[in-house]
């Protein structure tokens, strides 16, 4: 998917309708959206928009990337598939093996 962006740097005011205003100079815009924290509602500082076509996607990153916009310069380039993540938990399930804690009950030594 050579159409799909990453933009950073977005300001923490930018919704979803004024990345897509952004990026409509360059082509059509199939979906903008800002990524937003769930707890605080505001913007997480990067998103996602979608262009018509590659080269519609090429234009846009050649004309937005390093832009200031509200005061930050854009950073857009070809979005990567998301990677698995590593760490947290582990991976093991929940059911027993696994990392120590309070097991309780009578204790002879």
């Amino acid at each position: 998917m050579e159409n799909r962006l990453y933009v950073g740097n977005l300001s923490y005011s930018m919704r979803d309708d004024s990345l897509q205003q952004q990026f409509a100079a360059f082509g059509e815009v199939a979906s903008a959206k800002v990524m937003m924290d769930r707890d605080s509602g505001r913007s997480k500082g990067f998103g996602f928009v979608e262009m018509g076509s590659p080269a519609e996607a090429q234009a846009a990153i050649q004309g937005l990337n390093g832009k200031p916009v509200d005061g930050r310069a854009l950073t857009v380039n070809v979005a990567r598939p998301m990677e698995p993540r590593s760490g947290g938990y582990g991976g093991g399930d929940r059911r027993g093996g696994g990392g120590g804690g309070y097991r309780g009950g009578n204790r002879s030594y």
